[in-house]
């Protein structure tokens, strides 16, 4: 298995930031297999979404809506209502498995990778590609 540790900068506020292209470069070249993908935070998760027709900001509402950013949550450091980035990988998991066909990803037409953070309070993340060859 081969492994490698990518950072994304996610910036001050919730965001879906498309992988993409990222993990598209570490199968690249790799032949057939599995890519892994996997955030090892507590308050991030990965999607497989449609990008860029506003599905983000989409996602990103809902989760406002399932998830509010109000002082209900018990675990309470951090930013108001920082309890609910907490509860975010039990509804967007934190790991996703992928086929590669031919060292490339085999993702539908309008599917994109995507790092969904809704934690403000850092900035900075890292997100593990484990390629498993068939």
């Amino acid at each position: 298995m081969r492994s490698e540790v990518i950072t994304v900068q996610t910036g001050s506020r919730p965001t879906v930031r498309d992988i993409t292209a990222e993990a598209e470069r570490f199968v690249s070249g790799q032949g057939d297999g599995l890519l892994h993908v996997f955030v090892p935070h507590a308050t991030a998760g990965l999607a497989i979404i449609e990008t860029g027709s506003g599905s983000d900001d989409d996602l990103l509402a809902a989760l406002d809506d399932l998830l509010p950013t109000d002082n209900r949550w018990r675990h309470r450091h951090g930013s108001p209502g920082h309890g609910r980035d907490h509860v975010l990988p039990a509804f967007v998991p934190p790991y996703a498995t992928l086929p590669v066909v031919d060292g490339r990803l085999a993702l539908g037409t309008w599917q994109s990778v995507c790092l969904v953070d809704p934690n403000g309070d850092n900035p900075t993340r890292t997100v593990r590609f484990s390629f498993l060859p068939g």
